[in-house]
């Protein structure tokens, strides 16, 4: 995961969507640690002012799949840049196609120094709470417009 130019490691929900937010155009995406299981990876899109969170799960044959709208059958990718890849066409069952990447190095070049408050929060929860709670989190959390804007500021 590491070598994904998108992944921005242990961020935390709320500076994951500070990030989205800064960018502000409808498609842009980054992935992160899921802040309550670990082992899972949230990829997180912009769309419409909301920010949309599809949780990346490997399962014990290291194989890909990520958690989209219900009703679309899950797929499975043997890494996850081609999950990633899928997800930049429309109609994929997540809210807006993967349009445009927010890099963690790009990231960094542009706010060096200004992670000092952020808080870093790793993932305490087991891999097997993910199969728990699939149905509750079923591949989004909403967010609405105003609790990003506020995230920027």
């Amino acid at each position: 995961m590491e070598k994904l130019s998108v992944y921005h490691g242990p961020i935390g929900r709320e500076e994951g969507e500070r990030r989205l937010a800064q960018d502000g155009r409808n498609g842009c995406y980054l992935v992160r640690n899921s802040d309550s299981m670990e082992g899972v990876y949230c990829l997180c899109v912009l769309s419409d002012g909301y920010v949309y969170t599809y949780r990346l799960h490997k399962d014990s044959t290291g194989t890909w799949t990520a958690e989209t709208t219900p009703g679309v059958q899950k797929r499975y990718f043997r890494q996850v840049k081609n999950l990633i890849a899928t997800f930049q066409k429309a109609g994929q069952g997540i809210a807006s196609p993967l349009l445009y990447p927010v890099t963690a190095q790009r990231r960094a070049q542009t706010h060096r120094g200004s992670d000092a408050g952020n808080s870093l929060s790793p993932t305490h929860s087991s891999p097997d709470s993910y199969l728990q709670q699939h149905a509750a989190a079923q591949g989004q959390k909403n967010r609405n417009k105003k609790e990003v804007q506020q995230a920027v500021g």
